[in-house]
């Protein structure tokens, strides 16, 4: 009858730690998901950098050290976003810089009234709008995954499986 009974326990923490498993799983999916959603956000809004830049230019000579930090931070996020196992909190601030320098660019386009009134400036603007608004969503979808998944890997029963199959917890991504 012990036997019975061992094999009966037995055969419920094995169906249990499938359970949690597969759990564990679906939210780490979920949040690579997630993830890969603010990836194709950030390479569109990479994409339009260029163009934003380009009618900037022709208005705006001088401000050509704004413009060029501007390409170089794109470059350089473009290489961390195209990996999605990078470093996000670094993607993050990087993020924020790129952010921050095109602000600057808006900001520019109060000191020159004919690139203000540019249908192509006006259309970029728009457009930059909507994918920070796109992005914004996704990041909050993002860092909600996350935290589902971080809290259930820290969380007993969970935390045992989650340290056997060495799931790490995931790094939120922050921007302003």
């Amino acid at each position: 009858m012990p036997t019975i009974l061992l094999f009966i326990i037995g055969i419920a923490l094995f169906i249990w730690s499938i359970i949690i498993y597969n759990r564990l799983v679906t939210l780490k999916n979920q949040s690579e998901a997630a993830w890969s959603d603010i990836s194709v956000q950030l390479k569109r809004r990479h994409d339009l950098i260029p163009k934003l830049v380009e009618v900037v230019q022709q208005y705006a000579h001088y401000e050509e050290s704004v413009l060029s930090r501007i390409t170089a931070l794109r470059s350089e996020g473009q290489k961390i976003s195209q990996v999605i196992h990078t470093d996000r909190g670094k993607a993050g601030q990087l993020e924020q810089s790129l952010e921050a320098h095109i602000k600057q660019i808006i900001v520019l386009a109060e000191d020159y009234p004919d690139l203000k009134a540019s249908q192509h400036f006006i259309e970029l603007q728009t457009e930059l709008s909507h994918i920070e608004d796109t992005l914004q969503h996704a990041r909050r979808f993002y860092n909600g995954a996350v935290r589902l998944f971080n809290t259930r890997i820290d969380s007993f029963p969970d935390l045992l499986i989650a340290k056997v199959f060495h799931y790490q917890a995931h790094a939120y991504f922050q921007l302003t």
